[in-house]
Protein backbone atom coordinates (compact mmCIF):
# COMPACT_ATOMS: atom_id res chain seq x y z
CA UNK A 1 0.00 0.00 0.00
CA UNK A 2 1.66 3.54 -0.67
CA UNK A 3 -0.03 6.96 -0.76
CA UNK A 4 1.48 9.34 -3.69
CA UNK A 5 0.68 13.06 -2.40
CA UNK A 6 3.52 15.42 -4.47
CA UNK A 7 4.93 15.09 -7.84
CA UNK A 8 3.95 11.75 -8.07
CA UNK A 9 3.66 10.11 -11.88
CA UNK A 10 0.20 10.83 -12.72
CA UNK A 11 1.16 14.57 -12.37
CA UNK A 12 3.60 14.45 -15.13
CA UNK A 13 0.69 13.19 -17.32
CA UNK A 14 -0.52 16.04 -19.47
CA UNK A 15 -4.27 14.31 -18.45
CA UNK A 16 -3.41 13.74 -14.90
CA UNK A 17 -7.13 12.93 -13.74
CA UNK A 18 -7.88 10.41 -16.69
CA UNK A 19 -4.62 9.15 -15.52
CA UNK A 20 -5.75 8.56 -12.14
CA UNK A 21 -9.15 6.97 -14.13
CA UNK A 22 -7.03 3.94 -15.14
CA UNK A 23 -5.23 2.72 -12.54
CA UNK A 24 -6.28 -0.46 -10.74
CA UNK A 25 -8.45 -0.12 -7.94
CA UNK A 26 -9.93 3.16 -9.22
CA UNK A 27 -13.62 3.69 -10.04
CA UNK A 28 -16.41 6.32 -10.82
CA UNK A 29 -19.73 6.28 -8.79
CA UNK A 30 -22.22 8.86 -10.74
CA UNK A 31 -26.03 9.11 -9.43
CA UNK A 32 -28.50 12.04 -10.82
CA UNK A 33 -31.41 13.16 -8.43
CA UNK A 34 -31.96 16.70 -7.71
CA UNK A 35 -30.36 19.57 -8.90
CA UNK A 36 -28.52 19.25 -5.53
CA UNK A 37 -25.64 17.62 -5.46
CA UNK A 38 -22.76 16.18 -3.19
CA UNK A 39 -19.37 14.92 -4.19
CA UNK A 40 -16.10 13.02 -2.99
CA UNK A 41 -13.81 12.73 -5.74
CA UNK A 42 -10.99 12.11 -3.35
CA UNK A 43 -13.19 9.31 -1.87
CA UNK A 44 -12.07 5.61 -1.04
CA UNK A 45 -9.07 4.78 0.68
CA UNK A 46 -7.71 7.99 0.10
CA UNK A 47 -9.76 10.72 1.89
CA UNK A 48 -11.60 7.66 3.89
CA UNK A 49 -15.28 8.35 4.73
CA UNK A 50 -16.00 11.10 2.39
CA UNK A 51 -17.69 9.19 0.05
CA UNK A 52 -19.99 7.70 2.49
CA UNK A 53 -20.83 10.92 3.65
CA UNK A 54 -21.74 12.22 0.09
CA UNK A 55 -23.57 9.53 -0.23
CA UNK A 56 -25.42 8.69 2.18
CA UNK A 57 -26.61 12.47 2.04
CA UNK A 58 -27.61 12.33 -1.49
CA UNK A 59 -29.40 9.18 -0.71
CA UNK A 60 -31.43 10.47 1.61
CA UNK A 61 -32.21 13.71 0.50
CA UNK A 62 -32.83 12.71 -3.29
CA UNK A 63 -29.67 14.66 -4.29
CA UNK A 64 -27.22 13.56 -7.20
CA UNK A 65 -24.03 12.29 -6.15
CA UNK A 66 -20.56 11.93 -7.91
CA UNK A 67 -17.25 10.23 -6.34
CA UNK A 68 -14.21 8.69 -7.68
CA UNK A 69 -13.16 5.89 -5.58
CA UNK A 70 -9.82 4.65 -4.66
CA UNK A 71 -8.56 1.32 -3.55
CA UNK A 72 -6.77 0.29 -1.03
CA UNK A 73 -3.36 -0.68 -2.53
CA UNK A 74 -2.43 2.50 -4.09
CA UNK A 75 -3.56 6.37 -3.66
CA UNK A 76 -3.14 9.12 -5.70
CA UNK A 77 -3.89 12.69 -4.67
CA UNK A 78 -4.70 14.81 -7.73
CA UNK A 79 -4.98 18.38 -6.78
CA UNK A 80 -8.48 19.24 -7.00
CA UNK A 81 -8.09 22.09 -10.01
CA UNK A 82 -6.86 18.79 -12.37
CA UNK A 83 -9.58 16.90 -11.44
CA UNK A 84 -10.89 17.75 -15.02
CA UNK A 85 -14.33 16.82 -16.25
CA UNK A 86 -13.42 17.12 -19.80
CA UNK A 87 -11.45 13.62 -18.92
CA UNK A 88 -14.54 12.16 -17.42
CA UNK A 89 -17.87 11.76 -18.85
CA UNK A 90 -19.10 10.86 -15.08
CA UNK A 91 -18.30 13.72 -13.91
CA UNK A 92 -18.98 15.61 -17.07
CA UNK A 93 -22.77 14.87 -16.75
CA UNK A 94 -23.02 15.28 -13.14
CA UNK A 95 -21.56 19.28 -13.06
CA UNK A 96 -24.00 19.92 -16.35
CA UNK A 97 -26.70 18.43 -14.15
CA UNK A 98 -26.64 20.16 -10.87
CA UNK A 99 -26.84 23.91 -10.33
CA UNK A 100 -24.92 23.74 -6.92
CA UNK A 101 -22.96 21.17 -5.09
CA UNK A 102 -21.45 20.14 -2.26
CA UNK A 103 -17.97 18.48 -2.30
CA UNK A 104 -16.53 16.38 0.83
CA UNK A 105 -12.92 16.20 1.70
CA UNK A 106 -10.96 15.14 4.67
CA UNK A 107 -8.20 17.35 6.34
CA UNK A 108 -5.60 16.36 9.58
CA UNK A 109 -4.37 19.50 11.56
CA UNK A 110 -4.06 19.15 15.19
CA UNK A 111 -4.98 22.58 15.65
CA UNK A 112 -8.28 22.12 13.99
CA UNK A 113 -9.49 18.67 15.51
CA UNK A 114 -13.20 20.12 15.83
CA UNK A 115 -13.54 22.28 12.93
CA UNK A 116 -15.27 21.64 9.82
CA UNK A 117 -14.10 24.27 7.16
CA UNK A 118 -16.83 25.43 4.58
CA UNK A 119 -14.65 26.59 1.48
CA UNK A 120 -15.94 26.62 -2.03
CA UNK A 121 -16.89 30.13 -4.35
CA UNK A 122 -20.54 30.32 -3.06
CA UNK A 123 -20.32 32.11 -0.07
CA UNK A 124 -24.08 32.72 -0.28
CA UNK A 125 -24.21 28.95 0.04
CA UNK A 126 -21.82 27.96 2.19
CA UNK A 127 -23.61 30.23 5.36
CA UNK A 128 -26.73 28.27 4.16
CA UNK A 129 -24.81 25.06 4.93
CA UNK A 130 -23.12 26.66 8.60
CA UNK A 131 -26.63 27.99 9.65
CA UNK A 132 -27.92 24.34 9.23
CA UNK A 133 -25.18 22.07 10.61
CA UNK A 134 -24.65 24.17 13.37
CA UNK A 135 -27.57 22.49 15.20
CA UNK A 136 -26.10 19.13 13.97
CA UNK A 137 -22.99 19.40 15.33
CA UNK A 138 -22.34 21.05 18.75
CA UNK A 139 -19.20 19.41 19.55
CA UNK A 140 -17.92 21.20 16.30
CA UNK A 141 -17.26 24.68 15.03
CA UNK A 142 -18.44 25.22 11.78
CA UNK A 143 -16.39 27.79 10.33
CA UNK A 144 -17.68 29.87 6.82
CA UNK A 145 -15.94 32.96 7.29
CA UNK A 146 -13.22 32.21 3.85
CA UNK A 147 -10.23 33.81 6.10
CA UNK A 148 -10.42 32.57 9.05
CA UNK A 149 -9.87 29.28 6.66
CA UNK A 150 -6.20 28.34 6.07
CA UNK A 151 -5.61 29.17 2.17
CA UNK A 152 -4.78 25.96 1.04
CA UNK A 153 -8.11 24.56 2.11
CA UNK A 154 -10.33 27.18 0.93
CA UNK A 155 -11.48 25.10 -1.97
CA UNK A 156 -11.26 28.74 -4.38
CA UNK A 157 -10.02 27.87 -7.60
CA UNK A 158 -11.60 28.67 -10.89
CA UNK A 159 -11.48 25.06 -11.92
CA UNK A 160 -12.03 23.03 -8.88
CA UNK A 161 -14.71 21.13 -9.61
CA UNK A 162 -17.25 22.11 -6.57
CA UNK A 163 -17.11 25.80 -8.37
CA UNK A 164 -17.67 24.45 -11.84
CA UNK A 165 -21.92 24.02 -11.98
CA UNK A 166 -24.24 26.88 -12.81
CA UNK A 167 -24.39 28.37 -9.41
CA UNK A 168 -21.42 27.08 -8.27
CA UNK A 169 -21.24 24.98 -4.83
CA UNK A 170 -19.22 24.47 -0.92
CA UNK A 171 -16.10 22.51 0.06
CA UNK A 172 -16.22 21.40 3.10
CA UNK A 173 -13.10 19.61 4.86
CA UNK A 174 -14.03 17.45 7.62
CA UNK A 175 -11.08 16.96 10.36
CA UNK A 176 -10.64 12.79 11.42
CA UNK A 177 -13.09 12.80 14.44
CA UNK A 178 -15.95 12.96 12.43
CA UNK A 179 -15.11 10.85 10.08
CA UNK A 180 -14.46 8.58 12.87
CA UNK A 181 -10.72 8.15 12.24
CA UNK A 182 -10.05 9.43 15.99
CA UNK A 183 -8.84 7.91 18.77
CA UNK A 184 -11.79 8.86 20.74
CA UNK A 185 -13.77 6.58 18.99
CA UNK A 186 -11.46 3.12 19.37
CA UNK A 187 -13.96 1.30 21.68
CA UNK A 188 -17.03 2.26 19.46
CA UNK A 189 -18.81 -1.22 18.36
CA UNK A 190 -21.91 0.36 16.59
CA UNK A 191 -24.13 -0.55 15.37
CA UNK A 192 -23.74 2.02 12.27
CA UNK A 193 -21.69 4.77 12.08
CA UNK A 194 -20.31 6.69 14.91
CA UNK A 195 -22.23 9.47 16.51
CA UNK A 196 -21.22 12.46 14.91
CA UNK A 197 -20.71 10.92 11.43
CA UNK A 198 -24.17 10.31 11.50
CA UNK A 199 -25.62 13.77 12.48
CA UNK A 200 -23.38 15.07 9.67
CA UNK A 201 -25.01 13.17 7.48
CA UNK A 202 -28.17 14.30 8.65
CA UNK A 203 -27.42 18.14 8.46
CA UNK A 204 -26.01 17.73 5.10
CA UNK A 205 -29.53 16.12 3.75
CA UNK A 206 -31.37 18.89 5.69
CA UNK A 207 -29.66 20.90 3.89
CA UNK A 208 -29.80 19.73 0.48
CA UNK A 209 -33.56 19.00 1.30
CA UNK A 210 -34.12 22.69 2.46
CA UNK A 211 -32.11 24.18 -0.54
CA UNK A 212 -34.38 22.24 -3.09
CA UNK A 213 -37.66 22.96 -1.17
CA UNK A 214 -36.57 27.33 -0.83
CA UNK A 215 -35.30 26.90 -4.95
CA UNK A 216 -38.60 25.33 -5.96
CA UNK A 217 -40.06 28.51 -4.32
CA UNK A 218 -38.65 31.09 -6.19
Amino acid sequence: MALHLDNHELLQNEQPFRALLSQPGVSEVLRLGSRFGFMAFHGGWLEEVTDDVASAAAERSGASFYAVLQGPDDQWHIPSHLVNPQESAPLNAFLEHVEVAVAIHGFGRPDLLRSVLLGGRNRELAEFVACRLIGYLPHYEVVHDILSIPPGLRGQHIRNPVNLPRRGGVQIELPPRIRGKSPMWTGFKGPGRVPHHEALIDGLAAVALDWCRLDDAV
